[in-house]
């Protein structure tokens, strides 16, 4: 009789995300029959995930696999994949910062990483978008220190804070900042600004198709129309983006864009990209922020713009609001992101092991 196979993991919320962090090399190397053993540890595809761990929900169906690096100055390779909840697919296309919140903490966890007094930098090579991140993690006794006053909006309560600083961020997909080349162009009639910090983007005004950009997550989802309308704007964006045919692939995502009401730079909804955000993502945050300083983009009369090169944006979204420290050179055409920072928290939830089915492994 076939038996299960179990595999060592850390169920962790990064930021407001949740999921499984494995090590790399705990799962297949064959991708296919990693992707099969995911999909089984998720419970995928169903919409209750009823036979897996996943939670049912685009924020709670997510991977990190984390391994040490044998890249100079890196203490760990880190990738990102986005399980369907409801189809048999497992996307390495794009990263997720909150996720990302977790790898830092989860290196230490394992061994990978030693912890260093009352902080520990944990330097990550993303896989999915070829850059480096450092996390700065809060360490106390030679061990992750989860305790901590951070909040974030979305999670109840507060936190250690980890502080991401991301390099590399500009052209993560695609040819540069402005793939096509424009800072403004018209999709289906629309303007919209495409853009690369971090993931690619197509961003709009919520005005231009009928929206205030407060809306609720359940007040978008429900409008259905919006989303098919939306989805084939994506996909003419996907291919200015130098992206290919992106029908199926959750790159480039989307935000729409409103003039601030609660003391924030901007205010916007982020789309994974067929629903909509219950918070944001930190990828998708820090190309919002950089097309809210743009000049000549479709952020011109919404976004509030802090004065220098050094800045703080603060984005409005549906739990509340995500800062971005933001340093840049250069206006519109000739802008240069510098570099750009979040904070974030993490918590360890679970560890032990994750069964699969026999089955899953075969051929691996």
């Amino acid at each position: 009789m076939a038996k299960q196979h179990g595999i060592p993991v850390i169920i962790m919320r990064g930021g407001t995300s949740k999921g499984p962090y494995f090590r790399t090399d705990d799962l297949p190397a064959d991708t296919a029959a990693r992707d099969r053993v995911l999909l089984a540890a998720m419970g995928s595809p169903d919409a209750r995930q009823i036979d897996g761990i996943g939670g049912a929900d685009t924020l709670t169906s997510k991977v990190a696999m984390v391994r040490p690096s044998a890249r100079e100055g890196v203490d760990v390779d880190y990738l990102f994949a986005q399980v369907s909840v409801t189809e048999a697919v497992v996307d390495t296309g794009p990263s997720c910062g909150n996720i990302l919140a977790g790898v830092g903490p989860f290196a230490i966890e394992r061994g990978m990483v030693a912890a260093t007094g009352r902080e520990t930098r944990v330097v990550i090579y993303n896989e999915n978008t070829a850059s480096r991140i450092e996390a700065v993690v809060s360490t106390d006794d030679g061990a992750v220190d989860y305790d901590g006053d951070q909040a974030i909006a979305g999670v109840p309560g507060t936190a250690a804070a980890v502080r991401l600083n991301f390099m590399d961020i500009v052209g993560s997909k695609t040819s540069g900042l402005l793939p096509s080349g424009h800072l403004l162009e018209q999709i289906d009639g629309i303007d919209v600004t495409l853009i690369d910090v971090a993931v690619p983007m197509m961003i709009l005004r919520a005005a231009d198709l009928g929206k205030t950009g407060y809306e609720t997550p359940a007040e978008l989802d429900a409008d259905r129309d919006f989303f098919a309308r939306l989805e084939a704007m994506r996909l003419e964006a996907g291919r200015r983006m130098g992206l290919g045919d992106v029908a199926g692939k959750v790159i480039p995502k989307v935000a729409i864009l409103a003039a601030p009401r609660d003391g924030g730079h901007v205010a916007a909804r982020y789309f994974v990209p067929h629903k909509a955000h219950a918070a944001f993502a930190v990828t998708g945050a820090l190309c919002v922020a950089t097309v809210s300083v743009l000049e000549g983009s479709v952020s011109d009369g919404l976004a509030q713009r802090p004065e220098g090169d050094d800045r703080e944006i603060l984005i409005e979204h549906p739990s509340g609001m995500i800062d971005v420290a933001l340093r840049t050179s250069g206006r519109g055409h000739d802008l240069q992101v510098v570099s750009a920072g979040a904070i974030r928290t993490a918590r360890k939830l679970v560890t032990g092991e994750v069964f699969v089915p026999a089955a899953a492994l075969a051929g691996a």
